[in-house]
């Protein structure tokens, strides 16, 4: 059993060790999508993908073996709605939450009125939770639709184990061969991409080379 410095120490070393990690590659939630969107690059949507395979596998295994504790949270039409204005409001900031941390670190003012207002926002969340209209979030995870209440039901992968009786990581691996799927569609558009800069560039050398003999044929002819 470690004492509370002791674990204060962990989560430091921890917390530094991945700031570190976030820092040195660049990596961003909303830049995964919007390079990818946006400038057809796709090295943010690439590492999003591995990790968001490697953490399904993780989370429904631990699930399938009793061993993990799932966040409880509704799922419905506030859901969509909400994350679409956080969008909105990340693509204005030029970051996602755990880089807007990141550039915050390194000096950059613009990241910390975005951090300020992201606590701002979670505040105000808060306070609109707690109101009557919006049911708590155990009550409406039932796997039945819940027009009422705006909510869709299916909740996660425990929620639907419970429901059908399928073990979480059942659920956990279709959703990692469709999160393959797009990862092995966009090496496929990668290479298609990178086949088609070549053809470019050979092209680009043989016409600057059709126009350095032209240049030498006529200073040879004068």
């Amino acid at each position: 059993m470690m004492t509370p410095v002791a674990e204060c120490f962990v989560a430091f070393l921890f917390g530094s060790v991945a700031g570190l990690l976030m820092q040195r590659s660049r990596f961003c939630n909303t830049a995964a999508l919007r390079d990818a969107i946006m400038f057809k690059t796709y090295r943010n949507t690439k590492a999003m993908l591995v990790a968001m395979m490697i953490l399904t596998i993780g989370f429904t295994g631990f699930m399938s073996l009793g061993a993990g504790h799932p966040l409880q949270f509704d799922v419905g039409l506030n859901t969509f709605a909400g994350l679409f204005l956080f969008g909105i409001g990340m693509v204005f900031a030029g970051a996602c939450t755990v880089s807007t941390w990141v550039k915050t670190g390194e000096g950059n003012l613009g990241a910390l009125w975005a951090l300020i207002f992201t606590f701002v926002g979670m505040f105000l969340f808060s306070l609109v939770w707690s109101a009557s209209w919006w049911p708590p979030a155990p009550q409406t995870m039932t796997g039945q639709i819940n027009a009422p209440a705006l909510q869709l039901g299916f909740a996660n992968a425990q929620t639907l184990g419970e429901k059908f009786g399928v073990p979480a990581i059942v659920f956990g691996l279709v959703q990692t061969v469709v999160l393959f799927g797009l990862y092995r569609g966009i090496l496929k558009r990668e290479r298609a991409q990178h086949a088609e800069h070549e053809k470019h560039e050979r092209e680009h050398a043989r016409k600057k080379a059709e126009k350095a003999a032209k240049a030498a044929a006529a200073n040879q002819t004068a």
